[in-house]
């Protein structure tokens, strides 16, 4: 019970409580109902009821008076008089320091009423009602020692006693508008904060209709909400003297508690303005446009939205489920949905939002780019547990089909998500799914039916890959050129040079398959290897290398060595290591014959296959050459087998026949005008040096080994004075495009029935996740087919674009054809249908989310329809803008909304007879200037 100062108005309403006079019994029978009947003194003390007071010495009056039979009429007491337990005749505070006994009686409800009844309460006195609550006291350890057997482990508990709260709690009242004005007001702590809220709104005069909440203000200055209004004052632990604020939320939907100083200019600047609720912006935060989507989709799914605009979200929220977040993501979204549907706000700033979202799941913390339907699927979990009716989830045990009829089993599996599961998004978004599982081996079939909340359908995939490719032919005349090859998606390296072959005529066992990064070579693939582990993003090099076979008996034997660029840098004390030596240009893939693997005639080699870009030196800069550059010309280290690994790793398994160029592999002989051939002259000045080198091509190797099989890479090194003067650096970057470039894989456009046709299909579960059939008693392989048996009000089809392997990761831009109205589900759900209601499996779509761009970065908006209106607006971020129907539907499309046609009717406001028809979807106002999405 709450008291404003124990005011006459609470006298006059504890009167209309009352009961009315009746006769007044015997004296003997007066003293057996107070003092011994069963609504008397006697009873035991129950939390939560009402105790009254009355001053001790009327008390005995009146006991004298009933033991003397009402001989003595001095004896009679009179009307009930409390005063002497108040301090003052205005405010009827009770005095400090009163005590049981002495100054004062307690009397049950029911004795206190008989009492009023028979002798009447002093004119303009309150009623001192008092609740009784439990107060906790702890069990000493030495106690609960003596309590506990020997074989149970020492539990420490609590013990409860029930004790009348005399002293009420007073609290201070303020209003958030007038911080200097504060109204005390008593209460009982078994008095439920909303009934401290409840006094607020009648102290201030604030309509009930109106949107409040609490704050209290602690004693070190700082302030916390008063979420939870169903909790006692007691669990609260509001102290007397305790100061409650009471706020209101704003017309536009703020609270005046939220609003930064940052933005106070803004909230000005709009103020006055008024504009159709619903039409409304969201600031992107920094990468948070992924969000933006998502609540733009949600906002405008109508029976969510009334929902919260009609705060029946109050009643329900649950602050007390494990699974939930206390509430403050409900609230923190029904703030975003009143600010967005107020019509006082252009764009508005969901960084409240933001925060709470990052706090409850860490991976949306920060400001990386996320997955709108992501957030979309927290969300919807996040909103369903703060708004779960159920308090107390009861255990439920999953049951098989065991041969029932589908409608029992069905029943029985809705009834029991209910039973756990009971909310807004429940009502809104939740279906039901017929799961069948077949056991390859012993055809064991398990059916259950498990519920869902949007549907993640697959998109027709194409088995075709189109990879872009550079060829580097072995004659140094051709400039690399450009591929644009369609293999197949599951293919082999081997499929790849297939490819390759059709374009340029060369042999695909004369081709070698590298990933060049940062001017080296990052892998060197084997034919045997899947094409998945190559990226789009990879910068792939194909070259042309000698033959792999052995064409006659007197061919010679070559060997591929892989060669870096190098230049050296202004000059470092780090004892003349690589650390003075700088990469550039593409690597390469050099035929050499075997028995030519010399210092000197690689030099020539490498210079020939370098002439297209190296200038050689003229007459005028010839001279005796630099005979330390010469004079290990013949110690180069004969390398077994060419590298087919990774960078990182250049050991052993990096050789191999399957390489092509292994030790053994001969080639034909080349007839080419190469070093051999050249006129023989004095001897120029070298333009470059040669080092062997590790795979990075940052550490020297001067030493080689052949019994370790490992390859040697060699490196080009560049002074550069010289690599200014002879390399041209634009030649050396230059390459063509084939015709095949411009080549594009067409993609066929899809219908939204054929995704969902894919969805429905039997597929065979995948090794990484077995079923365990209860019959062989082990993990199987088991066929699954997903069919839909009961659709919710509003439906989620999430496009399945982002495509995850183990090896790859791509974005399917295929652009799926979805109809804008009557989507017909009826030949999707098996359930026996009402032939007598179409409306029920025909949905019109409501919203979408959109994402443009790849994989690495994107952007997404939001196409929507407001459900005041009926017009469809194109969201982007803070940008809102009038859209046509025929703009909608694009391959940007992810996340698609779909409300049945019945629950649009059903919350269709009725038009009157005046008003012309109404579209039953979506419409489009013919007089705007549409922008162009696409």
């Amino acid at each position: 019970m709450a008291a404003v100062a124990e005011s006459p108005a609470a006298a006059a309403a504890a009167e209309d409580r009352e009961p009315q006079r009746e006769a007044v019994p015997g004296l003997e029978s007066q003293r057996r109902q107070i003092e011994n009947g069963e609504n008397g003194r006697g009873p035991p003390l129950r939390a939560g009821e009402s105790w009254f007071l009355v001053e001790r010495h009327w008390y005995k009056q009146w006991e004298v008076h009933v033991q003397g039979g009402g001989q003595d009429p001095s004896t009679f007491p009179g009307c009930i008089n409390n005063a002497e337990l108040f301090e003052d005749q205005v405010n009827w505070r009770l005095k400090k320091g009163l005590v049981e006994g002495e100054d004062y009686v307690l009397l049950p409800a029911a004795a206190w009423h008989y009492l009023v009844s028979w002798y009447g309460l002093e004119h303009g006195q309150p009623p001192i009602e008092r609740k009784v609550i439990r107060r906790y006291l702890a069990v000493s350890p030495a106690f609960a020692r003596l309590c506990v057997l020997p074989s149970q482990s020492l539990v420490v508990e609590l013990s409860s006693i029930q004790k009348v709260e005399v002293y009420p709690v007073e609290l201070l009242l303020i209003q958030h508008s007038d911080m200097d004005t504060a109204h005390t007001a008593q209460f009982n702590r078994t008095d439920s904060i909303d009934l401290v809220l409840r006094t607020a709104q009648e102290q201030f005069l604030v309509s009930p209709q109106e949107e409040t909440r609490l704050w209290i203000k602690n004693a070190e200055g700082s302030f916390e909400r008063l979420c939870n209004t169903r909790v006692t004052v007691l669990d609260a632990a509001l102290q007397t003297g305790q100061v409650v604020i009471m706020e209101t939320r704003n017309k536009d939907g703020t609270w005046p508690s939220a609003q930064l100083p940052a933005m106070s200019s803004a909230s000005e600047e709009d103020e006055d303005f008024q504009g159709q609720p619903g039409i409304c912006g969201l600031t992107n935060l920094g990468n948070t446009c992924f969000m933006n989507s998502a609540l733009q989709c949600l906002s405008n799914v109508p029976q969510l939205t009334n929902y919260f605009l009609k705060n029946r979200y109050l009643e329900e929220l649950n602050f007390c489920n494990p699974l939930g977040m206390k509430g403050e993501i409900a609230e923190a979204y029904a703030d975003l949905v009143k600010q967005a549907w107020s019509g006082h706000h252009r764009s508005i700033v969901p960084h409240v939002f933001k925060t709470k979202v990052g706090h409850f799941a860490s991976q949306f913390l920060g400001y990386q780019q996320h997955d709108s339907q992501e957030l979309l699927s927290f969300l919807l979990d996040g909103l369903h547990e703060d708004l779960n009716r159920v308090k107390k989830k009861e255990y439920v045990e999953l049951c098989d089909a065991a041969g029932r009829p589908d409608q029992e089993v069905a029943r029985e599996a809705w009834q029991n998500h209910r039973r756990r599961n009971d909310s807004v998004i429940v009502d809104t978004f939740h279906g039901l799914f017929k799961s069948t599982v077949v056991c390859p081996d012993c055809g064991n079939v398990s059916v259950t039916f498990d519920p869902f909340c949007y549907l993640s359908v697959p998109l027709p995939v194409t088995h075709k890959r189109v990879m872009e490719v550079f060829f580097v032919s072995m004659d140094p005349r051709r400039k690399p050129e450009q591929h644009r090859l369609v293999v197949p998606k599951r293919g082999k390296i081997s499929d790849l040079c297939v490819a390759l072959a059709k374009h340029t005529g060369v042999s695909p066992e004369r081709m070698m398959v590298a990933d060049v990064f940062s001017h080296r070579f990052y892998k060197i693939y084997q034919l045997e290897e899947s094409l998945s582990s190559i990226l789009d993003r990879d910068d792939i090099f194909i070259y042309e290398v000698s033959g792999r076979a052995a064409i006659g008996e007197n061919s010679r034997e070559d060997v591929v060595l892989p060669i870096y660029l190098r230049e050296r840098t202004p000059a470092r004390d780090y004892n003349n290591s690589y650390y003075g030596l700088m990469l550039f240009g593409h690597p390469l893939l050099v035929s050499v014959p075997r028995d030519r693997l010399s210092w000197d005639a690689l030099y020539h080699i490498l210079l020939y296959r370098l002439s297209r870009y190296v200038t050689r030196p003229s007459s005028d800069d010839e001279d005796d050459g630099d005979e330390k550059d010469l004079e290990d010309k013949d110690n180069l280290p004969k390398p077994g087998h060419v590298a087919g690994g990774s960078s990182q790793d250049p050991g052993p398994e990096q050789a191999g026949p399957s390489s092509g160029v292994a030790g053994g592999s001969r080639a034909p002989v080349d007839n080419s005008p190469g070093p051999s051939h050249w006129p023989q002259r004095a001897r120029r000045k070298h333009l470059f040096t040669l080092q062997t080198v590790n795979s990075n091509g940052t550490s020297d190797r001067s030493t080689f080994n052949e019994d370790t099989h490992a390859q040697p890479y060699i490196a080009i090194d560049w002074e550069p004075e010289m690599k200014k003067r002879y390399y041209d650096e634009v030649e050396a970057e230059g390459y063509v495009k084939h015709d095949c470039v411009g080549y594009v894989l067409k993609k066929a456009p899809v219908r939204l029935q054929e995704c969902i046709e894919l969805f429905t299909t039997t597929e065979t579960l995948e090794k990484e996740n077995p079923w365990y059939c209860p019959n062989c008693k082990q993990h199987q392989l088991a066929t699954k087919k997903l069919d839909l048996w009961m659709l919710p009000e509003t439906l989620i089809i999430h496009l399945k674009r982002f495509s995850y392997t183990k090896f790859s990761r791509e974005k399917l831009d295929t652009l799926v054809e979805f109809p804008i109205r009557d989507l017909d589900f009826s030949k999707f759900v098996i359930k026996p249908q009402n032939e007598s209601a179409p409306e029920l499996y025909k949905y019109d779509l409501i919203a979408v989310s959109n994402h443009y761009g790849g994989l690495r970065d994107g952007h997404y908006t939001t196409f929507a329809c407001n459900k005041d209106s009926g017009q469809w607006h194109y969201f982007d971020d803070n940008s809102v803008s009038p859209v046509t129907e025929n703009q909608i539907e694009s391959k940007a499309a992810y996340v698609l909304f779909y409300q049945r046609q019945d629950v649009a009717r059903r919350l269709q406001p009725q038009p009157s007879l005046s008003d012309p028809p109404a579209s039953p979807a979506c419409g489009t106002p013919a007089n705007f200037e549409f922008m162009d999405i696409n």
